[in-house]
This record gives structure tokens, sequence and C-alpha cells, in this order.
């Protein structure tokens, strides 16, 4: 068995590598190696709880798991290099480079580098939200604000402009989208969780352009003019890749570290999980870049089962919550392969409802806003049918959905939906 990994990354994806390796038997040497100072914590938690009580929510379940875990910790290093040993039968070892000079050889190089926020030229003073210094930064802000314009009503800004609103600052939110994350929801159901913003006192401008951005002002096209005694920026992210790739051109990368389904980069011993890696799905032939915690987990152990030669983890639907107004939002599967879309239970204008996205009569997504126990119900079926091989696996497309009545409700006019 290999006797050396470095993983480059101490966050989610990171630390489940090394847990990971640890639970299915893996006994040689791990270094862990995370340019944050802190230990590991949960980043979903930074644009909600930790807006309000200032507590980062640590992922070590107690200080005694670093010792169970037996890894070299490096933090508050950085990667800056990559050397990779060619060809590997060689036997020689991969060697990372650190910001103070030193080095980490390993037989095995995890990338899980994770991404930073994309940024805005020309806005001095804006927040960005990604780390939990950023947090602290955006936190103590907040503290002495009263207006807060956030660009970009993605759910890091819609979480944001929800714990910022329950703090009792007024809150804009603009995005140039006529219907904010409808990418990743579909129109309808993405319309239906927009009108959170209005019902909790939250101003929304979707399709709104931006012409100016001042200290305390944002202008937008057309001339209206919203005073801000703080900006934040959430329009998307951009994976640390540079580090590794700029030296390295057999390191593909496209937007991340491409990999294959099993986390397998372009160098043989070189893999990547987390936000930094743009995995190969066997279902639709595409390379995806998922940026939610339970991709990270996923992924984390089927690089795990890679290295230690153990069984994989079941596949399972892409999934993902967000919290906003005290309402749990989730997802999971993929609503992009849905022609239908049919509300099972509860109305898209009432403060629940689970809507199941369908093509052909076979379930390919289910979206729920506060019923975590039917979302789970239908969740776990999602999750069967893909172990169960079956011609009904769709390339993700843009689709015209139909939206249905819910079950036993009189039939109507279809209402129609891009996604």
């Amino acid at each position: 068995m290999t006797a050396s990994v470095a993983v480059v990354g101490a966050s989610l994806a990171g630390l489940s590598a090394v847990r990971a390796l640890r639970a299915r038997g893996f006994h040689g040497t791990i270094t862990l190696i995370g340019d944050e100072a802190h230990l590991p914590y949960e980043r979903p938690a930074l644009s909600k709880e930790f807006l309000h009580t200032g507590e980062p929510i640590e992922l070590l379940e107690d200080h005694s798991e670093t010792a169970e875990l037996d890894a070299v910790w490096l933090l508050g290093r950085r990667a800056v290099g990559l050397s990779m040993s060619m060809p590997r039968s060689t036997h020689e070892p991969h060697i990372v480079q650190l910001d103070d000079g030193r080095t980490v050889a390993a037989d095995i190089v995890i990338l899980a580098t994770g991404a930073r926020p994309r940024r805005l030229p020309g806005v001095p003073g804006a927040h960005y939200l990604r780390s939990l210094d950023d947090a602290c930064r955006l936190r103590e802000t907040l503290n002495g604000a009263k207006r807060l314009v956030i660009i970009g009503a993605g759910f890091i800004g819609a979480e944001v402009a929800a714990s910022a609103s329950g703090l009792g600052v007024e809150v804009t939110l603009i995005d140039s989208a006529a219907i904010p994350a409808s990418g990743a929801l579909g129109e309808t159901v993405a319309s239906a969780c927009a009108t959170l913003h209005a019902r909790n006192g939250v101003r929304l401008l979707a399709g709104a352009r931006i012409e100016a951005i001042r200290a305390d002002e944002v202008q937008l096209i057309g001339g209206a003019r919203l005073a801000a005694d703080a900006i934040l920026v959430g329009i998307g992210s951009t994976p640390n890749t540079e580090w590794a790739c700029d030296r390295n051109p057999l390191l593909h990368n496209q937007d991340g570290f491409l990999t294959d389904a099993n986390g397998h980069t372009s160098i043989p011993g070189v893999y990547a999980i987390g936000d930094c890696a743009r995995v190969h799905d066997p279902a639709t032939g595409k390379h995806t870049r998922s940026e939610h915690w339970n991709a990270a987990i996923t992924q984390a152990h089927t690089v795990a089962a890679s290295i230690t030669g153990t069984p994989p983890p079941a596949r399972t639907a892409p999934y993902f919550w967000s919290r906003q107004y005290g309402k749990l939002l989730q997802l999971a599967g993929d609503p992009r392969a849905a022609t239908y879309l049919r509300i099972i239970d509860g109305a898209l204008d009432s403060e629940s409802f689970t809507a199941l996205y369908e093509h052909d009569g076979v379930p390919v997504a289910v979206c729920a806003l506060d019923n975590p126990r039917l979302f789970t119900r239908h969740r776990k079926q999602l999750d069967r049918s893909l172990g169960v091989p079956s011609a009904g696996i769709h390339q993700p497309r843009r689709a015209t959905l139909r939206r249905l009545p819910p079950t036993g409700a009189a039939q109507g006019a279809d209402a129609r939906d891009r996604l």
C-alpha cells in the first residue's frame, strides 16, 4: 500500500479525505496542508449562524480527533508549487512546495485547495465571504451598519441577506438575472423562493445592471442610486488551481482540476476533490464542479477507496441545502434533466412546498421548502434509482418544463417553465 499521502487543503474536503483514509485502513503517513491558521471549520455557517453568534463551528469532533487521525498538520502554510514524478515507474515521490520554502514529499497527493470568491474590480472596501476571517470582518461591519447592498442573489447572497435582515440591517439584494437561482432550481421554483425576500423585508432587484460602485453607494443603469454603509459581493467563485497547474501543463485544468469519476487527475498518483475539482459524471459524459458539502465528503470517500483498494461509496444524487429566514430549502438530483415539474405537497406561494422534477414520468430531482420528511423520502428514492441500470438516464439540457397540478387536484391549463 502507498506509504505517504499529502492532502493540500485543510477544509471539509481535505479533512474528510484524511478521515476516510484512516477509516479504510490506511496506516501510512498523512500530511495535511492548509493555508489558514484555523483548525477546520464549517464554511456554510459563515453566511448564517456565525453572523449572529460570532462562534465558528469546528469540523473536528473534539481535539482528541487530531490525535486519532495521526496526521502531520501544517496550518497557515500555502502550497505554491507541485513537482510531479513522471513517469511513475521511477517510484519517486511527488513534491509539494510551500510558501515558507519547505517541501513535502508524498507518493500520493490529494488536491483539495477549494475556491476563492470572484472579485469585482474597482470596488474598494467591498466584502467577500469565503473564510472565517472574511466572516469576522463582515460581522464587525454589520454590527455598525444600517444599510447593506449585496451584489449577487445566489445562495451566499441570499443567506447573508436573511442573516443581516435578522440583525436589523436594511438589505437590498441585486442580481443581473431576471430570476436568481433559476439555473439551479428552475424558473418556477426559483421564482417562489425569491418571494421569501420581500416577505421578510428585503428588497430584491432582479434583472438589475450596475453602472458604478462607490464606497457608500451603488448606482444602477437607469439612474437608481442605492445608499450603502456596507457592500457584499457574491458573484461566484474561481477554483484555486493555478499554484499547481502553471508549471505543470500535463495537469489538466478547465475551471477546476479535471478528474475521472474516481477523482484521478491526468497525473498518476494525483487526485482532486471538493470545490477545486471538475469531476467526470458517467451518466452525462460531462465534467462538473460541485461546490456543496455533500459532494466534498462523497468525493473524499471515493478517492480514499481508490487509494486503499476498498469498495467505493454508493452513488447518490447530488444534494445541497440552504437556510434563509428560518426556512430550510433542500434540493437533490438534477433539475436540468427534467421536462415536468409536479407540486406534490403544499403550494409554491405558501410557507412550505415540495416539488418533484420528472422526465418521461421518472423523477430526476426533488426540491422542498420546509418539508424535510417528505423531501428525505423522495431523496432516498432518487438514491436507490441510481443503483439500478436504466436506459432512462438523461443528459442535462435546457428543457421546457410543464408544471403539473398536485396529485388529486383538478386538471387545468398547464403552466410552462424553462429550466
